[in-house]
């Protein structure tokens, strides 16, 4: 039963690729592994109900392997595949070290190692009290793992998407690694973040979380705790579209 402090009662975590690989140039590091299953331990232990999309950039990205010469469609299921390593990790580390129940469901049928993806079974592994990830994205080539966590977020009837970033704490008007005047943004709607191109998620990602009025907020990941706060209704990162 959720904790009565919480303000979000089902949510959606999207991790970056990034979120793995910790001090490496890629690849999974233990050690970051550890850390986000420790943060996410800290959430579920609230009551909520915690659903989780994950990248696979650590290992494959479909748009650096198409430059590379590879065809964009091969390159994308690759990558799809890397999703469901890094997956299966995160997995390991949330039953193993935390003894939290996980299903991993796949875009894209590999049912030796995930189930399927079936929303109503998503739905129920939730609400009996275990925690989702979703990995392969949408199944889909051309389709980012963004476009997959708005997606999810919305056929689960998540209240939020937490957009978990590295090392960034919300959203600026202009990249605050090349301008030092940056300032950060606090609350922006879906729309004004679409025209001002301020690299919130993809495009099409956007489009669907303003077409279904579903809530961002873009969060630094590594900063302790924010996670569990932004649960607890701190004002934490930035807030994109309606609930702020």
């Amino acid at each position: 039963m959720a904790n009565s402090r919480v303000k979000y009662n089902r949510v959606l975590l999207k991790l970056s690729g990034e979120s793995f690989k910790g001090k490496k140039d890629f690849g999974i590091d233990p050690a970051a592994i550890e850390y986000v299953a420790s943060q996410i331990k800290k959430v579920y232990d609230l009551g909520i109900e915690i659903a989780v999309v994950v990248g696979g950039g650590n290992i494959m990205r479909g748009s650096e392997a198409e430059a590379a010469g590879m065809e964009r469609a091969t390159a994308d299921y690759a990558g799809m595949l890397a999703t469901v390593i890094n997956a299966l990790h995160l997995q390991e580390a949330l039953e193993r070290r935390h003894s939290l129940e996980v299903r991993t469901q796949s875009a894209i049928s590999i049912q030796q190692v995930a189930e399927p993806y079936i929303r109503r079974r998503a739905i129920r592994h939730l609400e009996k009290g275990r925690i989702v990830l979703f990995a392969s994205g949408t199944g889909n080539p051309f389709m980012t793992t963004d476009t997959a966590a708005a997606l999810r977020a919305i056929e689960i009837e998540a209240k939020v998407l937490l957009m978990a970033k590295n090392n960034v704490d919300g959203v600026y008007g202009s990249d605050p690694n090349l301008d030092p005047n940056a300032t950060k943004i606090e609350f922006i709607s879906h729309r004004e973040a679409l025209e001002k191109r301020l690299g919130v998620m993809d495009a099409t990602a956007l489009s669907l979380c303003m077409d279904n009025d579903l809530p961002i907020i873009v969060f630094d990941l590594l900063t302790r705790s924010n996670l569990e706060n932004i649960i607890l209704g701190e004002q934490i990162g930035s807030m994109v579209g309606v609930g702020g």
